[in-house]
């Protein structure tokens, strides 16, 4: 996730102010930086860690502290990593963020049209195979032409399908053309945000990468 945060942030791509570390008196630090109220999120290379206890919400510089002692070190299982879990070596530490509405957004090779796919949909923060399972309704999918790029109106066009307007489909509209830029320019196979987050203040942030 820290790393793909990195690259999402070279991109314009908004994401939470954060750092990384593998030192829970450090993690303790970062989250007083950051006004002392926190997450605390294992890094390992699977998804579905809040759900093995990987993610941990501090309200103070020592509960960060307390959340990455206990997470740090950590044999962490989640579906993705099979029954024998993933040593978690480091934890980002990120400021809360003010959330309004979870979102979806993902770009990823089609083999079948043989063309990059922008997939969105207003179910963020969920188990997108699921959502494709019981309501492929919620789904976007918009086929991208690789000599052409990602179109504005494409772009536009995956900000109503988020459901969203003015403002915040402008904003989103733009990110889905900086995320795009990324995946084709670091030849990733899959470049995919869960949850993309609408603030309150109406910022469209990549909350996870």
């Amino acid at each position: 996730e820290y790393q793909g945060k990195e690259i999402f942030r070279r991109y314009g791509v908004a994401t939470p102010r954060g750092r990384v570390t593998d030192s829970a008196d450090e993690a303790r630090a970062i989250c007083e930086e950051l006004g002392g109220r926190c997450v605390v999120k294992a890094q390992i290379h699977a998804g579905g860690r809040g759900k093995g206890g990987g993610v941990k919400l501090a309200r103070s510089a020592d509960e960060a502290r307390d959340a990455a002692a206990k997470i740090l070190g950590m044999q962490l299982v989640t579906p993705q990593t099979g029954a024998a879990g993933q040593k978690v070596l480091k934890v980002l530490v990120e400021e809360l963020s003010d959330i309004d509405r979870e979102l979806y957004l993902a770009i990823l090779l089609d083999r079948g049209l043989g063309k990059p796919i922008v997939m969105a949909s207003e179910a963020g923060g969920m188990n997108i195979e699921e959502v494709a399972e019981t309501h492929p309704e919620k789904i976007v999918k918009v086929a991208i032409d690789p000599f052409l790029g990602l179109l504005p109106f494409q772009a536009r066009q995956v900000a109503r399908g988020l459901g969203l307007k003015g403002d915040a489909a402008a904003k989103a509209a733009k990110l889905v053309g900086s995320l795009f830029r990324a995946y084709m320019e670091t030849d990733a196979s899959l470049a995919e945000i869960n949850p993309l987050i609408v603030t309150k203040s109406g910022e469209v942030v990549a909350l996870d990468a």
